[in-house]
This record gives structure tokens, sequence and C-alpha cells, in this order.
């Protein structure tokens, strides 16, 4: 059975297995909120290593942090939240926060400087994935002690030099911001682990929801924190279900099964605006998609061929079938809304452009592999590009897996080709130009997982560079100036094309309200939900 049959055959399979389970669900109780999502790339809970779209939903509803977004407000910024105040250092280099004294954690023990001291070092100690987003500051395994020191009510952060303070304050509202209760977490320590093994698959929180259970592949259930320092949530119980099919979906939205459907492809869209009860929410997310070759690769590496794949992308074909209404084209890494952010496409579908380039690289048909979670968009994208790289001799084989194992091989430097997404982690634009333009050691043995450049062995051409002056330039305009720039480069050289700007349509049950999935900020928070 080749690549598509297996493709269609797998979907019909679990299309038939989602339509006969849906049967044994009940109508959601008025204080519950049930949401149909696809939650197969949670790999992790803990909020020192979780690094998926998922799971940033799940802890953002689970974790309190220094400064916070608040769900209603969004256009308003940071937020104060377990810290009430804070000062600057004349030199700019350290921010000393006093944290607030009427919040506990769900355990009961009281939120103390002490624990934000815990759980900030803990994120440098442990150096997962995410922890780039804290060491790109100066911080590490080795000087943590000195630079991040709780003084009675205060904890002070010193960066390695002047930042703008507010490009400091954004990475703080990033899952690694998260302030974690230390006396149980090391209470539940295994081999000096820092309670990383038990925070996979616990809470120990102060934000408005607990931990209930996370069934890998399956769900996660959140119940409401009833001591809640901001009050506690109308939705006493929140499940998330996998499913990973539209049409199962929104089957399950329209019998009232579920509350909200957040996967529902252009078609079912369409389907379910005329359903009695249902509503349409359009919001344009942070998430990118996009596609990047391996520089290891002998012919990928080559900048006429970097340059033939960009002209190998049916970008307004896909925009206008089936990602109507949900991706917007756009070929830049910063997402709209932010800082920097510009709206140059230069590219389309140009088979001849491409066989020209690839002529100009004296490069004949070669093969090469794309690894592709199993999502239907991406599926379909990548069987697009399958389409229109054959038409210039690139045969490429398409690899579907589960977003752990295709995370895995992208991680670890081995796929030629990655098809996937990227979402923000904190509003500034150092988030992407950091990890899509900047690689300061391109070595193996460097394990910079969290940068995408050096997932894909890209040296970046001198962008990285670029990138360390724009985030400390302090003047805003000079700033945007800086990031259009890099862009500019960018598109042209990196071994990415980045395709489409997530537009998310989400399918609701209209009784529910107040459902904010974070914009292009932050994630979705459950807490102001009411029915």
């Amino acid at each position: 059975m080749n690549t598509f049959n297996r493709l269609l055959s797998g979907a019909a399979i679990g299309l038939a297995v989602g339509l006969s389970s849906v049967t044994a669900f009940a109508e959601t109780p008025a204080n519950m909120l049930v949401i149909a999502n696809r939650i197969d790339d949670i790999t992790t809970l803990d909020p020192a290593q979780s690094f998926e779209f998922a799971g940033s939903d799940v802890l953002r509803n689970l974790y309190g942090k220094l400064v916070n977004f608040d769900p209603l407000n969004l256009d308003a910024g940071y937020q104060a939240d377990l810290a009430e105040s804070w000062i600057v250092s004349e030199d700019g280099k350290t921010i000393t926060f006093t944290i607030r004294d009427d919040v506990s954690f769900q355990s009961g023990n009281p939120v103390t400087a002490a624990d934000v001291e815990f759980s900030l070092r803990r994120v440098v100690i442990l150096n997962k994935t995410p922890s780039f987003i804290l060491t790109q500051f100066g911080f590490t395994a080795d000087n943590a002690n000195e630079t991040i020191v709780a003084d009675g009510n205060t904890v002070s952060i010193t960066t390695d030099k002047r930042y703008a303070t507010s490009f400091v304050l954004n990475c703080l509202t990033a899952t690694i911001g998260s302030i974690v209760d230390m006396k149980t977490a090391m209470a539940n320590e295994i081999d000096g682990d820092l309670g990383n093994t038990w925070l996979a698959t616990n809470s120990a929180g102060s934000g408005p929801y607990v931990l209930q259970s996370w069934k890998p592949n399956e769900s996660v259930t959140l119940t409401s924190n009833s001591d809640y320092h901001g009050g506690a949530p109308a939705m006493e119980r929140v499940i998330v279900r996998h499913v990973q099919e539209s049409a199962t979906q929104r089957l399950m939205l329209e019998r009232g099964d579920i509350d909200v459907a957040r996967n529902l492809n252009p078609e079912d869209i369409a389907g379910v605006r005329g359903a009695d009860g249902v509503v349409v929410d359009d919001e344009l997310r942070g998430r990118l998609m996009y596609i990047s070759v391996n520089q290891k690769h002998p012919e990928l590496s080559k900048p006429e061929v970097r340059q033939a794949i960009k002209y190998l992308v049916d970008y307004e074909g896909m925009q206008n079938s089936f990602l109507n209404g949900q991706y917007t084209i756009h070929q830049n890494f910063l997402p709209r809304t932010y800082l920097g952010a510009v709206d140059e496409n230069p590219f389309s579908l140009n088979i001849e452009k491409a066989k020209e380039l690839l002529a100009s690289a004296n490069v004949g048909p070669f093969e090469i592999e794309v690894g592709v979670r199993e999502a239907q968009e991406r599926v379909e994208i990548a069987q697009s590009l399958q389409n229109t790289f054959a038409k210039v001799g690139i045969k490429l084989n398409i690899t579907v897996g589960t977003a752990k194992a295709i995370l895995g091989r992208y991680r670890a430097r081995e796929l030629d080709m990655y098809m996937g997404a990227w979402g923000p982690d904190y509003p500034d634009p150092h988030t992407n130009a950091g990890t899509f333009a900047y690689n300061p050691d391109n070595t193996d043995a460097a394990g910079a997982t969290g940068l995408l450049a050096w997932r894909n062995a890209w040296d970046t051409d001198g962008l990285t560079e670029m990138v360390a002056g724009a985030v400390i330039e302090g003047d805003r305009d000079v700033r945007a100036k800086m990031y259009a720039d890099i862009q500019s480069k960018f598109r042209d050289v990196a071994p990415f094309a980045v395709l489409f700007q997530k537009i998310e349509q989400t399918g609701r049950n209209e009784a529910v309200q107040n459902l904010n999935l974070g914009g292009a900020i932050t994630a979705v928070s459950y807490w102001p939900v009411t029915k």
C-alpha cells in the first residue's frame, strides 16, 4: 500500500472509531467545559520542560507566574500576577520583584520568594528544551545561585547585560516562568531530578486549576482550585479530549457531547455555521506553518536549492482550498501583530523558476524524506509539496508519525525536511528571531534543540549577529526596522520557507462565554469561562 493509500486508510479507521465512540458521551453539565482538540503533542506537563502547543494550553491554567496576561484584556500586555510590583536597577541589569503575600499553592503551602527562586533556578539547572528562554540572559547552573536570589519577600534576577525590561518580562510570561511549589516538588524528587519525573504527570501550582489526570493521546482533566486568588472558576472541571478527526469533532459538537471543537477543517466549519446553538469564532493566532531543510544534506545545503524550494510551494492553491479561512499566506518569521512584523510575501508557485535554480546548482533528480505530524492539514500540505516537488525531479517521501516521534527526530537533526508549525513563546520579536535566525553554536555537541536554526544545522549566514544586536536595542522604532531587515535577508537565504499564519476557527456551543484562545501572544484561558 503506498503512502497516500495508507493515510486514507488510517483516516477512515480513525473516523470510524471516533464516530462509534461518540454515542458513549453524555451532554455536558453546566459546570463542566468539554473540549475536543488534538493533544498528542504533549510529552510532559513539567513547566520546565513542556514546549508544545497543547501542553502550553494546560499549563497556563495550572500555574501562576511573576507577570501574566489578563485573558479579558490581552491588549494591555503583561500584568502583575504573583509579583505585586518590581523595580529596575540603574544599570538596567537587575529586576527586583516583590511577591504577593496572599496566594497559596494547591497544596495549601504559601507562595513565597523562595518558591520563585527555586522555580527559575530549576529551569536553568534542568536545562530542558525551553530553558534557553531564560539562559539567553546569561543564567547558568554555575551562576544561578548568585543571579537569581530571594531575600525575604523579594526576588532579584540579574542578567548578563542590559536588555529592554519589557523583553525580560515578556520572557517570564512563557511557560517556563511558571512558579512551582518547592516543597511539593522536592518531596517527590527522584535521584536529584528536582521533581521532574513527578511533575510530568502531576501539578504543583497556584493557578485556577489542578491537574486531575493526563492520559496520553486520550484526555486531560482539570479540576478547579477553589482557593485560586482570582476567585474559583465557574467551570469546576475542564476535560480536553484528544479527537484527531475533524468530522468526529463536528458531530460531537452538533450533538452537544462537547462544548468546543478546535480542529475543524474548512468544510466542517462551513457545516457547523448552520447548526442550531453553534457559533464559529475566528482568531488570528501566532502559530506559523513552515517547512525547513537540513543543511547536512549535500543537495539541500546549496543556496540555489533552498531558494528553489520556496518556488515549489502552491501557497495560493492551499490557502484557497483545504486551508480556506484557517491559514493566511505569510512568508516571514514574525507573526502579524508583532513588533517588526512585515507583510512582504515574494514567493509563489513557479515551476520554471525552480528548475532554473536547480540547474544553476547542477542538481539532478534526488530523493528526500519529510517528517510530518499526523494532523490532517499538515498531511495535506505535505501531499501538495510531494506533487509540486515531483515536477522538478525531487521525490518527496512522506513519513507521518506522532508529534513525539517526528519532533524527536527533528530535534536530533535526523530529518531531511520537516513540515510543521511554530508558535511564539512570549510576545516579543526575539521569540522567533532568536530561534529561526539565531544559532551561535552550530556543532552537534551544542544540543541547542530549542533553536530551529540549529535543528536544521544552519549557521544563519550572519543573521545571528544581527539578531544579537536587535535584542538589546532600546529604541522601539529602530528595533522594528532591524527585525524587518533581518527578515528580508532571511527570506532570501534561510533553509526555511514560512508558509502561513494561523487563523484559528473554533466551533463553540453558544452557551460558552469568555473563552479566550490567547490571540498571538499566549495560550488558552479556561478560568473566565461561563455557560
